[in-house]
């Protein structure tokens, strides 16, 4: 016969539907916690695919319109040396700044390059701004508006013609949440090499078409964007193809020389504090703004997730170990120039030390200190200009119409 166990007295009975509730409750409360947790998870990863505004993170103290200087809050970027950019509202969209004049634990002066008269308005709200240049007209050297042909629609790029007649392109790509404009900075070196240059937009940056999420992809998908602009290059002549990407802009141009159908056109790649590793790149910025590890996690997981796609909001799964090119470095095959900065704290340079490790045979790597993300050109224009003009004379990418094939 079974035994028993006795019951003290006054104990609540171990029954079966006892032991159910508490399922039930933790069953709930587990739903409950993963629906938050997807939940948030959705948020995190719709702020790397959805395009954002402009945020002002500036405030404007004062303009000395006499003395034609500017005094703005100091920041991290604020203070380093080198010219730079505002977008400003007002009377004028947006100011030059030059040579740091005077700075404090809470100002900093800086010398105005866009004339400010008495008469001008600035609120008191900018942007900070990496561009210097904002429109084609500021380089005063000829060029065209033109219109790639694309998958997705018409792509406005702009055409800046070598000083000679030439066969060898350089394709420029902007980062994500910025426009052509940032690409500006980059014409004069390949004019002084005799490279034409061609200046592109892609799906969903604001200029070109939207897609019918209207979300990035990482480059998973704009890529093909930059393949039809070297289809465009090669119909107008060119043999040769030079692709450059800034941020974001040298995750896709890695990606085009990848997959490119014109892959054995393509002589070389140039990338400024490029996107090498998206996982890296992301977990970093997250923990940035305190996301827990886990959580960030989580959201890339979802992104790469076709049934995910209405939590996240991207328009296609995101092959995150596709966009890795770390772990593939080993496919690429074209000359690389290589240049970021251990002063970025937007996408760490960490990724790019590895690639050119991995590919020392490819890969070179010009380390730039102090910099800020894609900033190189403004804190030290001289050594960026030369680090990429002795880079194509050193891989033989001359403008000389024919040479070299």
């Amino acid at each position: 016969m079974a035994s028993r166990r006795a019951v003290p007295e006054g104990a609540p009975p171990f029954t079966v539907a006892a032991v159910g509730g508490v399922v039930v409750a933790l069953a709930t409360a587990l739903l409950s916690v993963t629906g938050v947790m997807a939940l948030l998870a959705g948020r995190v990863a719709r702020r790397v695919v959805v395009p954002a505004p402009r945020i002002a993170d500036l405030r404007l103290l004062d303009v000395d319109t006499a003395a034609q200087t500017i005094t703005v809050n100091r920041t991290a970027d604020t203070v380093l040396p080198g010219r730079y950019g505002l977008f400003t509202s007002g009377t004028q969209d947006y100011v030059k700044i030059g040579t740091v004049l005077a700075a404090d634990e809470a100002s900093v002066t800086r010398k105005l390059l866009t004339e400010i008269g008495s008469e001008d308005r600035l609120a008191a709200e900018a942007a900070f701004s990496g561009w210097y240049y904002s429109s084609p007209d500021e380089l005063h050297v000829p060029h065209t508006s033109e219109v790639v042909p694309a998958a997705v629609g018409p792509c406005p790029a702009w055409l800046f013609p070598a000083a000679s007649e030439t066969d060898v392109w350089a394709i420029h790509v902007h980062g994500r949440g910025t426009t052509r404009s940032e690409s500006l900075r980059a014409v004069p070196v390949f004019r002084s090499a005799g490279v034409t240059s061609l200046l592109v937009s892609y799906r969903n940056d604001g200029e070109a078409p939207r897609t019918r999420g209207g979300t990035y992809a990482l480059g998973a998908t704009e890529w093909r964007d930059v393949d039809r602009a070297i289809d465009f290059a090669l119909q107008r002549g060119a043999r040769r193809v030079v692709l450059m990407g800034w941020s974001m802009g040298g995750a896709i141009v890695l990606q085009a020389a990848l997959n490119s159908a014109h892959r054995d056109r393509i002589a070389g790649v140039v990338l400024d504090s490029p996107v090498i590793d998206w996982r890296r790149v992301l977990m970093h910025q997250a923990g940035e703004i305190g996301v827990p590890a886990p959580l960030t996690r989580l959201a890339l997981d979802a992104l790469q997730r076709r049934w995910a796609r209405t939590i996240t909001g991207a328009d296609v799964a995101i092959p995150l170990d596709r966009l890795d090119l770390v772990a593939r470095a080993g496919e690429l095959v074209h000359p690389v120039l290589l240049l970021h900065s251990s002063g970025d704290d937007f996408v760490p340079v960490s990724a790019s030390r590895a690639l050119a490790a991995a590919r020392p045979d490819i890969v070179e790597f010009d380390e730039f200190d102090t910099a800020r993300h894609t900033k190189l050109w403004n804190y030290d224009e001289e050594r960026w200009t030369a680090s990429i003009r002795t880079w194509l004379d050193r891989v033989g990418i001359t403008g000389a119409a024919g040479e070299g094939n």
